[in-house]
């Protein structure tokens, strides 16, 4: 099990001074708590009594077990070092928004928190120099270095961009895509959130050096709301999707506990736009798809499912979003349906989704086969995340079916855990 730390931070005009806590004082046990502040009393003296606080306690969870919270992280967990800029901005978008800025982007950490928040619809223009040296003496400007077959055994936030790369992200959660700047960039912002500039390095890697950033904010002059709608799903529509898929023998497997609704080509869009790649079909297709990632010295992620089956077929499309180097035993996954029936005149996809974990015995054949988170419920809310936090949808709802399955066994005999409800998802349109 993975050490825990917390770390409390006080800020006052003296400086910042820090004190690391124990992993329990995040589980709510009060009287440990209580030792912990008298601790940091003791260390921090005087400063601590003549501090007059700026923002209060920051509490900020450094590392955690990923398995615990049902989602591993995409992105690294840890607190990003600090970034220098020109001027603290407001922790919200403000009606007189400062619209550039000077960043310096150091080498030492995987991510860095600008202070930026960033508004739906604003277009980012950004411009970067300087470079950085790993610990080999490798040197990387903001476009990186060229990829080695050392890549292919390196988990980077940003699979097929160089090593010491700029790279940014909007967002703090496990559904937040990085995205590759490099030298120059520029992007429209889906969702609002606060900016991060990283390095395309390991977390537990460091470089010296570090990039320059100019940054420029052009607000849309029809600012998106990213608001999400209530959509009214029928319940006849909800008699119409069946509660779970069968394998090949016609045994129940995973749950429908998505739906989908838009066009195939806002559908494959969609799901680039958040982070998630279409997995291979066939055997065939896998190792020609492996042979030329390799030449390219990219990660192959794309490896395929097995065949399940809904309204008489196997699934349409597989998605998956996942770690190159863990992609065998731990990943998101999901399978797509065309349903036979539409929404307000839109194509609508049944989904089931679940989450390996690892690899368990197949209950049906004695052999090894993935197995899967048994709460399935929290790999349903972190496609509903990918989606919104990629700002994606236009309305969404949860509908809970009269014969809801609650507890059941896959088709392989793995447990499954669930409130029974289904995530109804439509697909905002995409302005062109």
């Amino acid at each position: 099990m993975n050490r825990k730390t917390i770390v409390i931070t006080s800020k006052s005009r003296e400086g910042n001074s820090a004190l690391a806590l124990p992993h329990w004082a995040c589980y709510g046990y009060s009287e440990k708590f209580a030792e912990a502040a008298t601790m940091l009393k003791s260390k921090i003296g005087e400063t601590w009594r003549s501090a007059r606080l700026a923002s209060g306690l920051v509490i900020v969870l450094a590392t955690y077990i990923s398995a615990q919270q049902g989602i591993p992280e995409y992105n690294d967990p840890k607190q990003p070092p600090p970034i220098t800029t020109s001027s603290v901005p407001a922790p919200a978008v403000a009606a007189t928004r400062k619209l550039t800025y000077e960043l310096d982007v150091p080498g030492s950490g995987q991510w860095a928190e600008t202070g930026i928040e960033l508004a739906a619809g604003d277009r980012l223009v950004i411009a970067a120099s300087g470079s950085l040296q790993n610990s080999t003496s490798q040197t990387a400007g903001p476009e990186g270095r060229a990829r080695g077959w050392r890549d292919l055994l390196r988990a980077l936030p940003v699979n097929g961009a160089g090593g010491g790369a700029l790279i940014g992200r909007v967002g703090d959660s496990a559904s937040a895509v990085p995205f590759l700047i490099g030298a120059s960039k520029e992007i429209t912002v889906n969702r609002a959130g606060r900016l991060f500039l990283g390095i395309n390095q390991l977390s537990d890697e460091k470089s010296e050096g570090s990039f320059h950033v100019s940054l420029k904010i052009i607000p849309s002059q029809k600012p998106e709301t990213n608001a999400i709608a209530e959509l009214a799903w029928p319940p006849r529509l909800l008699k119409q999707l069946p509660r779970r898929v069968v394998d090949a023998q016609g045994s129940p497997g995973d749950l429908v506990n998505f739906v989908l609704i838009g066009s195939e080509a806002s559908l494959k869009t969609a799901f680039q736009e958040a982070g998630w790649v279409q997995v291979d079909r066939t055997r065939s297709e896998a190792i020609l798809h492996a042979l030329i990632s390799s030449t390219s010295k990219q990660n192959y992620v794309e490896m395929p499912m097995s065949e399940l089956y809904l309204y008489g077929r196997a699934q349409d499309f597989g998605f998956a979003r996942a770690e190159p180097i863990s992609v065998v035993q731990s990943r998101h996954h999901l399978r797509v349906w065309k349903a036979p029936f539409n929404y307000q005149g839109q194509t609508v996809w049944a989904g089931a989704a679940t989450h390996d974990v690892g690899f368990e015995r197949d209950q049906r054949t004695g052999g090894v086969t993935h197995k899967i988170d048994p709460k399935v419920d929290l790999e349903r809310e972190f496609v509903g995340s990918c989606f919104d936090e990629a700002g994606l949808l236009s309305g969404k709802t949860y509908a809970l079916p009269s014969d809801a399955l609650k507890e059941a066994h896959t088709a392989t005999g793995g447990l499954i855990e669930s409130d029974g409800r289904v995530l109804i998802m439509m697909l905002a349109p995409r302005s062109q």
